[in-house]
């Protein structure tokens, strides 16, 4: 299993409103529906009104690599200058 832990710091007041548009876009469920994803998930930080949290599982770092040259990526890729600031990444292997 290949995990990832993203970290979306979000221009202030702009956070729910990425989620909503990744939702409405349809992004989610299609990223949802991708081979190999076990998990594709948001995360609302608690301390910090302007981070968002994205846990991914995939079946491996193969199933992911495909995942991120998808169209729909492209769509994100698109709009989260909008909302998103910066974003830090961490990848681990479950055994």
């Amino acid at each position: 299993m290949y995990n990832l832990i993203v970290t979306f710091r979000c221009i202030p007041g702009k956070r729910e409103a990425f989620v909503e548009k990744m939702q409405e876009t349809g992004i989610l469920e299609a990223v949802r529906k991708e081979d190999g994803c076990h998990r594709y998930e948001y995360f609302y930080c608690q301390e910090d009104a302007n981070i968002l949290l994205l846990m991914e599982a995939w079946e491996s770092q193969t199933h992911q690599q495909v995942h991120i040259a998808q169209p729909h990526m492209d769509l994100l890729r698109s709009f989260k200058a909008e909302f998103i600031e910066d974003t830090t990444i961490q990848a681990y292997t479950l055994i």
